[in-house]
């Protein structure tokens, strides 16, 4: 898959997130959060949590779930990037990771499954 492709579904997978948790009255604080640690996808208000979403679509499960691919490296540069947005914008609020993961198989309806404190 060309990287103009992989950006191309990334930005698929993220619109579809953004529906659905808006659907879920949850309000999108930042989109594509970058810091020279890395990057969130999304930064949800969840009631009075703040949430620090991984977004993943797939197209195949090929390569496994969406959530498989959110490995514990991965993990660990959501978590810097996240410290670095809780230190300047709000470090008294209550906060968790997420994952969106988004399977839209071939002729099959998407399916979507938000999987709260996927991980700590």
């Amino acid at each position: 898959m060309s990287m103009a492709n992989t950006v191309s579904v990334g930005m698929q997978g993220q619109k579809i997130a953004e529906e659905y948790l808006t659907s879920r009255r949850c309000e999108i604080l930042e989109r594509n959060y970058r810091t020279r640690f890395g990057e969130i996808d999304l930064i949800i208000r969840d009631g009075q949590t703040i949430a620090f979403v991984e977004v993943k679509l797939r197209r195949t499960l090929r390569f496994g779930t969406p959530a498989e691919a959110v490995t514990k490296v991965k993990q660990k540069k959501i978590k810097r990037v996240a410290l670095y947005y809780a230190l300047r914008h709000n470090p008294n609020a209550a906060y968790r990771f997420d994952v969106v993961e988004i399977l839209s198989l071939s002729g099959q309806k998407t399916m979507i499954n938000h999987i709260t404190d996927a991980f700590v």
